[in-house]
């Protein structure tokens, strides 16, 4: 085994990393732990549907040992997978995170009204950038390159699948991530969107040159 970090697909022992570096980083690109009784919901949202819905398109940052210590994950057809989120993925989290009653009124059930409503990811407006993307990896293999290694390996699978351009969602608020973003070629999509996120995207062309 490898001692240098590397990016490998994604395995089905990875699950348990994939679910801890999303919650340690869902808050704002912060550890979510402090704010949320329930952080689970954040993998169960925007981490763990995509590894059981399309895991060819889930690639992981092993650090040498096998340990996954950052991820990108993603769809290459997001109305296609709002539809099988739905079907396949959302009852089988739907009991430990059930959907709130009325207008969410914890940051809990925030998160829970977003994965029970997975047709808030079909925007007309984003039907150009038909993919949609997460990334994210732990604090300490933050700023080292790897995330332009995951992105750039993303782009590649989604080019060679004849995916023309992808989008992203994120808070405006985690100021490090549009940085990054900006880096990696993500341009702002004019999308109607609540003032607390923007919208990104890029095409998957030319991903050799990030």
């Amino acid at each position: 085994m490898t001692e240098s970090p590397w990016i490998r697909p994604y395995r089905r022992e990875d699950r348990p990393a994939l679910d801890d570096i999303c919650v340690r980083t869902a808050h704002n690109g912060q550890d979510s732990r402090p704010h949320y009784t329930d952080p689970a919901v954040f993998p169960a949202t925007f981490a763990a549907p995509y590894v059981h819905l399309e895991p060819e398109l889930a690639f992981v940052l092993d650090d040498g040992t096998g340990r996954a210590v950052g991820y990108i994950v993603g769809t290459a057809d997001t109305a296609r997978f709002a539809r099988t989120f739905r079907a396949a993925w959302l009852p089988l989290v739907a009991g430990r995170h059930p959907e709130p009653s009325g207008p969410p009124v914890t940051p809990d059930e925030t998160i829970a009204r977003l994965l029970h409503h997975p047709e808030r990811m079909v925007v007309p407006e984003l039907a150009a950038w038909p993919a949609h993307l997460h990334i994210d990896l732990l604090p300490e293999w933050q700023g080292r390159g790897h995330g332009r290694r995951l992105m750039r390996t993303f782009l590649r699978a989604l080019r060679d699948g004849g995916v023309p351009a992808v989008h992203l969602v994120m808070a405006t608020a985690n100021k490090p991530a549009r940085a990054f973003y900006d880096r990696m070629g993500f341009e702002e999509i004019d999308a109607p969107m609540d003032d607390s996120v923007v919208c990104l995207g890029r095409t998957t062309g030319n991903p050799d040159r990030l």
